[in-house]
């Protein structure tokens, strides 16, 4: 069986966001407009930014405590999700020599690095963790989901800044399509939340300064928007065979039907104004699942909320999907999560394929003002019904240092 020719489906979700502790509680929020953006303790009180989206859930309330005292913050979170998405699917019984596991961090356990320098510097090298290494290593969430679900195809880790937690989808779709493995749990995990990180992101003016109203910081294709959240959390996907899904009778949610990934090579941190690189990716998407820009339904986008950022997306999809653009409903739902960095593109992935499961767009909050240069159908105020029949969604992200992934999913 040739590459093309194997079905790749999602069989399992699961999720802990700012918005909510699960995918149920996640996907609510995403309908109903809830914003997980908060002010933040007095650690940041002299900083430019004081709030970010924390996830709702803490993981001491769903981790048993020495399991947790193992591993870094994106860690644990990613674990969380990939366990809800692994019991969503119905714990597949599956050859531990056909399952794999591609969980993307964009910056991994820096939290767990910057607090054991604080304790090399306050209590001597004696009391640094023998788990630092394993807690502050980029591939350390996909290894620990790896090991908890017996994973022997190959367990990877894309780092590709924001467009990690997505390119990690298209990783395990080419995983499953090439044979390497029948079940790959796939997705992204990011909790870097702390004073030096912010204020990194603040010094590159990247980060909205709404210290008043954090909850509507994040404004999406807003003529106010200034810069994105910063936030907290992780989503996983369970991806099949088709074959292996129906020979077991697991509920699929979608196809997974194309992935395009391109870059820039522009600027480290600035995209390509002209979106050039963004439709190169949404354009081999929509090629590889053999859709045309017509079956587009629903596009989750990137959407960070810089003034930069989102008018370079709608410049790429208007050309992509071309006369059919005012057709295809658009959510930007950063505008509630915030930006959860390499974590984005997989909690926005399951926010997409229960888009097209449902068939019903979450909003995109705090669009008061609409930026004249979008020209995209924005869906705002309440969700949107979505009409019926074959169709396909995307999901955009795009990541400093010019990487693009879009992917696409069908129903079926």
């Amino acid at each position: 069986m040739t590459t093309r020719e194997r079905t790749v489906v999602v069989t399992g979700l699961g999720a802990t966001t700012p918005v909510g502790g699960d995918v149920a509680t996640t996907w609510e929020g995403l309908l109903t407009g809830r914003s997980g953006v908060r002010a933040l303790d007095e650690r940041y009180a002299e900083l430019p930014v004081r709030f970010a989206g924390q996830v709702a859930v803490d993981p001491s309330e769903v981790m048993d405590r020495v399991e947790a005292r193992k591993l870094d913050r994106c860690q644990q979170l990613g674990l969380i999700a990939a366990r809800e998405a692994w019991a969503d699917a119905g714990s597949p019984e599956v050859d531990p020599l056909r399952l794999g596991a591609v969980v993307a961090s964009g910056i991994g356990g820096i939290v767990s690095l910057l607090d054991n320098y604080d304790t090399l510097n306050t209590r001597g090298w004696s009391r640094v963790s023998p788990m630092s290494v394993p807690q502050l290593m980029p591939n350390g969430a996909a290894a620990w989901i790896g090991l908890d679900l017996g994973a022997k195809a190959g367990v990877h880790t894309p780092v590709s800044a924001c467009a990690s937690g997505a390119e990690a989808v298209g990783y395990a779709l080419e995983m499953i399509r090439s044979g390497r493995a029948d079940v790959v749990v796939a997705g992204g995990t990011e909790a870097c939340i702390h004073p030096i990180t912010v204020a990194a992101f603040a010094a590159m003016r990247a980060l909205s300064t709404r210290n008043d109203e954090p909850e509507r910081a994040s404004r999406p294709y807003d003529k106010g928007r200034d810069g994105f959240v910063m936030g907290e959390g992780a989503g996983c996907l369970v991806l099949e065979s088709e074959e292996h899904a129906r020979a077991r009778g697991a509920r699929i949610y979608a196809e997974v039907a194309g992935v395009g990934l391109s870059a820039d090579s522009h600027h480290i941190a600035q995209p390509d104004p002209d979106g050039a690189g963004a439709i190169r990716a949404i354009r081999a998407a929509i090629e590889l699942a053999g859709a045309d820009p017509s079956d587009v339904l629903h596009v989750n986008a990137h959407a960070t909320s810089t003034p930069q950022g989102d008018i370079a997306e709608a410049t790429a999809l208007r050309a992509v999907l071309g006369a059919d653009v005012d057709g295809v409903a658009v959510s930007g739902t950063k505008s509630m999560t915030g930006h959860l960095l390499g974590g984005a593109g997989a909690v926005e992935s399951v926010a997409a394929i229960l888009a097209l499961h449902h068939r019903i767009a979450p909003v995109t909050a705090n669009l008061d003002d609409p930026d004249d240069e979008i020209g995209l159908d924005v869906v705002s105020g309440e969700p949107r019904r979505l009409r019926e029949g074959d169709a396909v969604v995307l999901n955009n992200s795009f990541g400093f240092g010019g990487h693009n992934v879009a992917l696409a999913f069908r129903s079926i």
